[in-house]
């Protein structure tokens, strides 16, 4: 389950790879799996990092929404990113005006608390929402500021090619929560950290993995 949620493969490739490897299952035992055990997973990642990041005060945060297909028609997918490049929350919504906006935000404040400021694109249905919850003051705009948004969307739209896109926007909320635990759960900016420090890292990772599937 891991390998199909973490790399953009398909069912199809995670079957081939395992057996390459001496392991035999169907591609829709794959399905099965991260649709039964992939939430429960997510949950328990998502737990973990929700008490961590309540203990600061001082971060910020980045939002922002990329446009996603289903059956031809245009969804929107919003998400509230932290000053590290962690996704804190991923909201579907059909519209990009103030109450679309306002979902993420709230969702985000609920469960990880206030950020000290909040980055933002353009939009003014972010401006609108911002000031509705008392928080206008506190937004920043630039060119370069929201990129930490905007390059959380990359593995997602990798991610959503090798799926062929989505044809129902529950599943798009369900693999957009699973996803984003798993992604948030090992570390990403190998080009930041030294081969040794990312590989102690990564191995931290895979032993907490493991102790989930334990549990």
């Amino acid at each position: 389950m891991m390998l199909y949620v973490r790399f953009p493969l398909s069912v199809r490739s995670v079957e081939d790879l395992m057996h390459e490897r001496g392991i035999e299952f169907s591609h829709e035992t794959v399905r099965y799996w991260w649709n039964r055990f992939g939430p429960m997973f997510a949950a328990e990642i998502r737990g973990r990092r929700v008490d961590a990041m309540r203990a600061y005060r001082q971060w910020q945060s980045h939002v922002d929404e990329v446009y996603v297909r289903i059956n031809g028609l245009t969804h929107y997918l919003w998400r509230a990113v932290d000053h590290e490049g962690e996704v804190l929350e991923s909201i579907s919504t059909k519209s990009r005006d103030r109450k679309a906006a306002l979902k993420p935000l709230r969702k985000s404040m609920k469960r990880h608390g206030l950020p000290e400021t909040i980055m933002t694109d353009r939009l003014r249905s972010n401006g609108a929402a911002l000031k509705d919850l008392g928080r206008g003051d506190d937004r920043e705009m630039g060119r370069w500021l929201n990129n930490r948004a905007e390059n959380s969307h990359l593995p997602f739209r990798r991610r959503e090619r090798a799926m062929l896109r989505f044809r129902r926007m529950r599943m798009l909320l369900k693999f957009a929560s699973v996803h984003v635990s798993v992604h948030n759960h090992f570390p990403t900016e190998r080009h930041l950290q030294e081969r040794n420090t990312y590989k102690q890292f990564l191995a931290a990772a895979l032993a907490e993995w493991r102790g989930l599937l334990t549990s």
